[in-house]
């Protein structure tokens, strides 16, 4: 089988991280040849740059600064890892990619989505998800709940009227480039975000087998 690439996307404490281990669980539990891996960040150099946009004490960067360093470390994710596995044959299992770039720095620091898409194809070199599961669920809950126990980084601080840009950026995306992206509803209990997620990925494998 052909590798398959699934990103994981939707508001800060929408449960993305929990759902990606379980779903590594569930790989493993198929012996399904997997990675998981997360955005910014999954290679060396990509999580020292995650550190950089992520410090409290960045309080100066700007947010063409911000959206370069981010396409950085996806190129190199790409680069060194992602590619990689899918030339491998293996399933990729990515916490963020590029649609998190669009609604952040696109609508969110309102640089454009198609300015910011500019700079990540050129840095993702046609390297897309084959499905996108997007965990829809009201931002300020989300973030209220992760800050609370975990306390905030530099994007985490922004604020509510921030996140709720890119909230509405996300839906803006959603009808822009519909293509591969399933709607999850995070509202649910973790075992319901599960099953969500495992059925659309079976269906993928499903249709990538036929």
């Amino acid at each position: 089988m052909a590798g398959l690439f699934i990103a994981l996307e939707g508001p800060d404490g929408s449960g993305k991280s929990t759902i990606t281990k379980l779903l590594g669980d569930y790989f493993k539990d198929k012996d399904i040849d997997h990675i998981i891996t997360r955005e910014p960040g999954g290679t060396s150099i990509g999580e020292k740059i995650r550190e950089l946009v992520l410090d409290t004490n960045n309080t100066e960067m700007g947010p063409e600064t911000e959206a370069l360093l981010y396409a950085a470390s996806r190129g190199q994710h790409v680069h060194e890892k992602i590619a990689p596995a899918l030339k491998e044959g293996k399933v990729v299992l990515c916490e963020r990619f590029v649609f998190s770039s669009l609604a952040y720095q696109g609508v969110g620091r309102d640089l454009g989505i198609k300015e910011v898409k500019a700079i990540n194809d050129f840095a993702i070199k046609d390297i897309y998800p084959d499905l996108i599961l997007f965990f829809h669920i009201d931002p300020e809950v989300t973030l209220k709940r992760k800050t609370t126990k975990y306390g905030a980084d530099r994007l985490e601080k922004e604020g509510n009227d921030f996140h709720n840009r890119v909230y509405n950026g996300y839906m803006e995306l959603i009808k822009m480039y519909p293509k591969n992206i399933k709607i999850i509803d995070a509202t649910k209990p973790i075992n319901d975000v599960l099953n969500q997620s495992i059925k659309e990925i079976e269906d993928l494998l499903i249709s990538k087998e036929g």
